[in-house]
């Protein structure tokens, strides 16, 4: 055996112990439930001003409703003016239809009760992230998304306690037809976790099928007395709804399960380039696509999504952890609060194209404003490079320990007897450590966050364990614990019916990459 091969043997055993231990000391929460106030960075005058202006917007210029006939009659009947397929909102009134019926907060069910979550009030979701094209490994390098690298992204959220929920599209797999991925998608889903789901949202249709899937594993009465499915609809800025977008929002809405209308935008190109246009222009949108749902169905769980990036204005593209799409999110997060409804925003997002510092640091200062700020569901909570173009095996596991940060830190301060720790700093006295104390010794493992990816050791320990950086350690992490799992418990039945179903569904109509 060589020298390095020795070095990496040790650094692997090491490893393994660090995440044994992790696994040990982590809390498994269904959700965060965050003790720290909210940071607020408008008073009443400021966020009076942003509710005001997004109102004259929906009433003075109106959103498109675009090849939406359904949504323009339930929309005029309401009190809306519209005019081809320009709807305007009489002052105040989207804020009315959705005060008057959306729920302020709601439980996303899943099929093992230990993992229901809470969307809304105090709670905050992390939730892969979503929708890229691409992945990333350093085995690998940079390639096209397969559906196997979508079920391992899968498992992998399943396996870590620092993700509370499986998410939707976690990758793109192209190996598979446009037109019929998404029953493997969403069936991945089902089977190879048991955490809370995303369903398809690329056609109405498709949502469709996500809901009839789900009355199968879950039953019909329970779809429709609770929602079980969550679903991301973004508006196409500047204000626009598709069709696309607003089929598959009220598939979802009729069958009473949960929406998040999210405006996308690209501050500068989507919307105006400063913080308060961005927000304006993003409340007046959200609100109006939530409007739409509780006129589809009155008290259909629904969520306002804000997704701002700031962008280069030198080459137009977009750019991450910059401080203007925080203040955008801190906020949004309040406007969202006094409406009523529950907040979707953040995450871990990076324009890096590799693991790197970049990535650290723009993901670190997306990530604190979304705790910081309140956040209720965070979607591309971990994963997301490139924009959102791809997602990292390594970056994946960076970003868990991050969550778990995240997770402690959210508890805010421990003013127990045993947090105050009056007694033993009594008792020890000037000039003394602490280190052999019983209350250390009572804490020790649990007194800080211990994560399985820093290398806090000297110098001379970190060569003799193979000089490993920090992506070298996660790429053995992710490979272990994909080699460590085991699918969760599933009623044999309901699982057999689904794969009946999906195959008859496959067979009924021929591919298309369309």
């Amino acid at each position: 055996m060589s020298e390095t091969q020795a070095r990496g043997r040790r650094g692997g055993g090491r490893e393994a112990r660090r995440a044994a231990r992790l696994h040990e000391v982590a809390e498994k929460v269904p959700f965060i439930t965050r003790t720290l106030r909210p940071v607020e960075i408008l008073g009443e005058e400021g966020l009076a001003t942003i509710e005001h202006n997004a109102d004259t917007i929906l009433e003075t210029v109106g959103i498109d409703f675009r090849e939406a006939p359904d949504a323009h009659k339930l929309l005029a009947e309401a009190g809306c003016n519209v005019d081809g397929e320009r709807v305007h909102f009489p002052g105040g009134l989207a804020r009315q239809l959705i005060q008057a019926t959306a729920p302020r907060a709601f439980d996303q069910y899943s099929r093992s009760p230990a993992t229901t979550v809470h969307i809304g009030g105090s709670a905050t979701v992390l939730a892969p992230a979503y929708g890229s094209p691409f992945v990333r490994d350093l085995d690998g390098g940079r390639r096209y998304g397969t559906i196997e690298d979508f079920r391992n992204f899968v498992k992998l959220a399943y396996m870590t306690p620092f993700l509370h929920h499986s998410g939707g599209t976690v990758c793109e797999p192209v190996d598979l037809p446009v037109n019929k991925r998404h029953y493997d998608m969403v069936y991945a889903h089902m089977r190879y976790s048991d955490k809370p789901f995303m369903g398809s949202v690329t056609h109405p249709l498709r949502a469709r099928d996500t809901v009839d899937m789900a009355r199968i594993l879950f039953g019909a009465d329970a779809l429709e007395e609770r929602p079980y499915v969550l679903s991301l609809i973004n508006a196409n800025s500047p204000l626009v709804w598709d069709s696309t977008m607003l089929g598959a929002a009220r598939a979802y809405a009729e069958a009473n399960q949960a929406v998040i209308m999210t405006p996308f935008i690209l501050a500068g190109a989507m919307s105006p380039a400063t913080a308060a246009g961005a927000a304006t222009q993003t409340l007046a949108e959200a609100m109006a696509g939530m409007a739409y749902v509780q006129l589809v169905r009155p008290g259909a769980p629904v969520v306002f999504g804000s997704f701002a990036s700031s962008m280069s204005m030198q080459s137009g593209a977009p750019t991450f952890g910059t401080p203007e799409p925080a203040l955008v999110l801190y906020a949004l997060a309040a406007c969202a609060r006094r409406l009523g409804v529950p907040f979707r925003s953040g995450g871990s997002l990076t324009a890096s194209k590799v693991a790197d510092a970049q990535a650290a640091y723009e993901s670190a200062n997306t990530l604190q404003p979304t705790i910081l700020g309140g956040v209720n569901f965070v979607l591309h909570a971990a994963g997301w490079l490139e924009g959102g173009l791809a997602m990292g095996y390594e970056k994946f596991v960076l970003d868990l320990d991050q969550c778990g940060q995240m997770h402690a830190f959210a508890k805010g301060m421990d003013l127990s007897e045993n947090g105050q720790a009056l007694e033993p700093i009594i008792e020890n006295g000037p000039g003394q450590h602490f280190l052999g104390t019983a209350h250390t010794l009572a804490n020790f493992e649990t007194a800080f966050y211990r994560s399985n990816i820093a290398d806090n050791n000297s110098f001379e320990q970190w060569e003799l364990d193979g000089s490993l950086d920090a992506n070298m350690r996660a790429n053995a992490i992710w490979k272990r614990m994909l080699t460590e799992y085991e699918e969760p418990p599933v009623d044999e039945a309901k699982d057999e019916e689904l794969r009946e179903w999906i195959d008859r569904k496959k067979a009924s109509f021929p591919d298309s990459n369309a």
